[in-house]
């Protein structure tokens, strides 16, 4: 039940790191995939790209096809829907990290108890 829970909202953070990158530049899922290694996440093609045609298929980012070396690259840019969606979650995860990380009673999260 907890790695469910864990699965869930690292999947989410998945979700929002690539709605931030997209914002900033096109990405493709190799690229992304890259990425998130550098933050400790293991994610692999078959997570990455359904998560990116999701997004794309909920309208948060659109995509052109180029040849790079041979090959088909898909890149996935922000779209105006995305980036609404990345202000409120932005605005969200401030608040709710704020008020999580910024707890400091001696509640029973205090000092590992």
């Amino acid at each position: 039940m907890a790695q469910d829970v864990l699965r869930h909202l690292f999947t989410g953070f998945v979700r929002l790191h690539i709605l931030y990158h997209a914002a900033k530049q096109s990405v493709c899922g190799v690229e992304m995939m890259d990425e998130l290694r550098h933050h400790g996440y293991k994610i692999g093609p078959g997570t990455m790209y359904p998560i990116l045609h999701d997004l794309e298929e909920a309208g948060h980012l659109a995509s052109e096809e180029e040849i790079v070396q041979g090959k088909r690259r898909k890149n996935f840019r922000l779209t105006p829907r995305g980036k609404r969606l990345l202000v409120e979650a932005r605005e969200k995860l401030r608040e709710l990290a704020g008020e999580i990380l910024e707890d400091h009673d001696d509640g029973p999260l205090a000092a590992g108890k």
